[in-house]
């Protein structure tokens, strides 16, 4: 199964209030293993990001003036997410926004659900950890995974930090990094489990005659006393 984990930063919290996107990050995950293959783009919103919002993600509108419309980033995007499951934690939001884009386009794009499947990672969260905090900080607390490089939300790191999520929520990814977590040179985190491959074959070592013999004159020792 191809997964894209996937997180975007906004102008805002509502698109019916005329709120876009202004960042996407995605990760690529193949039967449960990080590819490396990531998109992340920045988005000029054609409009002014709240200040509520700078205060979240650190994204000015300064920073966004000469960065590519929607509708120039559009196509890389689709045929990145085209076909795949999206993993997304709190996934109305996220895809809301992404629809609102497409409908933007006015050129019968659709929506995200045309494309992708989704999976919400807070709804599976919630069922996992009932009555519990289930943010991302939260769950990365819970299961073990650095976020201290998080001192604002961006969208690729969150989404990085999310595949770690996702994974161990779900069983594990495919390789332990004994000596603890680190990047790639993808920029994404390893974590999980693996198989131990080209393992030495054990040694064995068989007792000798008198070894044997002294065994099991122990061992009737031990039997007499357990019967008397």
């Amino acid at each position: 199964m191809r997964q894209i984990v996937l997180d975007t930063e906004t102008t805002g919290l509502d698109p019916a209030q005329g709120h876009r996107i202004i960042e996407i990050g995605a990760v690529e995950v193949i039967r449960r293993k990080l590819t490396g293959r990531t998109f992340h783009v920045y988005i000029n919103p054609q409009r002014v990001v709240e200040q509520e919002a700078i205060e979240v993600h650190g994204i000015t509108n300064e920073f966004l003036q000469d960065k590519p419309v929607f509708a120039q980033i559009a196509d890389d995007f689709l045929d990145f997410i085209d076909g795949a499951e999206l993993v997304i934690h709190n996934a109305a939001f996220d895809v809301g926004f992404m629809d609102h884009e497409f409908s933007l386009l006015r050129n019968g794009t659709g929506k995200t659900t045309d494309y992708c499947t989704v999976l919400d990672t807070l709804m599976l969260a919630r069922e996992m950890r009932p009555g519990q905090k289930n943010n991302l900080d939260a769950l990365c607390r819970a299961y073990g995974i650095d976020n201290s490089n998080r001192t604002f939300h961006g969208a690729l790191l969150d989404a990085e930090l999310l595949a770690d999520v996702y994974l161990m929520m779900t069983g594990g990814q495919t390789k332990l990094e004994l000596a603890g977590q680190h990047k790639n040179q993808q920029g994404s985190h390893n974590t999980g489990w693996t198989r131990i491959e080209n393992k030495p074959a054990l040694k064995v070592v068989r007792a000798n005659a008198d070894e044997e013999q002294a065994h099991q004159q122990r061992l009737a020792i031990i039997e007499n006393h357990l019967w008397q």
